[in-house]
């Protein structure tokens, strides 16, 4: 007898729990009355984002999947990661990051940026409010490295009122950096170890070349550095000469 009532009891539990659930599926104080935005939205506006998401939103408070509500929001331009909570009763909080641009990615009619991350984004290059950010440029999957480079590059230049405007890396892994008074530079390839090295050789010494020939560093046109033990320029206004060959 104890036995029977036991497994009665059990049962008759189950059939209880399984009543309220189905209760608190159907009733309509749980049906998602509102979602709250909070973190980060200076590109997007939260009334906006919830108005995009929430109608991709199905179930009620219970039942949302909260994995699909954060895909959904990080579908949105410039949201990077949103970290989905519910609110009892009927409500959902969203906390977002959004991306930080540092440079723009790739050839300029793309629309591809690059985050303090080093990840790559899609985003509108007219919601940016910096007008000079540097652009980057290399392989699907390089750009945190190159990020790395010219994070590395652009102070070295600075003591001579120089800017990186561009940093490219070649699919053969070659490194060419572009001034913003339009001197390209060849870097060649390596790791930052192997290729700061030259660029810094390059700007202690800079100056000095320059003014051999009249000029400041801001003549410079183009420089190879591809060399072992130095380096090869091109300034504005000085030209090569070939010698005369000798009369016989």
């Amino acid at each position: 007898m104890n036995a029977t009532a036991a497994v009665l009891f059990t049962v008759l539990v189950a059939v209880l729990l399984a009543a309220a659930c189905w209760w608190a599926v159907r009733h309509p104080l749980f049906a998602l009355g509102g979602i709250t935005v909070q973190g980060e939205v200076a590109h997007n506006n939260a009334a906006t984002l919830r108005a995009n998401v929430a109608p991709q939103l199905r179930g009620n408070f219970f039942t949302v999947d909260l994995a699909a509500t954060r895909r959904a929001f990080e579908t949105v331009p410039w949201v990077r990661q949103a970290i989905v909570r519910r609110e009892f009763p009927n409500r959902l909080r969203v906390g977002l990051q959004e991306h930080h641009a540092v440079a723009f990615w790739g050839d300029e009619n793309g629309s591809r940026l690059v985050n303090s991350h080093g990840e790559l984004f899609e985003a509108n290059p007219d919601d940016i409010e910096q007008d000079h950010l540097p652009r980057l440029s290399g392989p699907d999957g390089q750009a945190m490295q190159v990020l790395a480079m010219y994070q590395a590059l652009a102070p070295l230049f600075e003591g001579l009122d120089l800017a990186v405007e561009q940093v490219a890396l070649s699919g053969r892994g070659s490194w060419q950096v572009t001034l913003d008074t339009d001197a390209v530079l060849e870097l060649g390839r390596g790791e930052p170890a192997e290729v700061l090295p030259r660029v810094q050789r390059l700007v202690q010494t800079l100056t000095q070349v320059a003014s051999r020939y009249g000029r400041t560093p801001d003549a410079l046109l183009a420089a190879d550095l591809r060399y072992g033990d130095g380096y090869a320029v091109r300034l504005r206004g000085v030209g090569t000469i070939e010698s005369p060959a000798p009369r016989r």
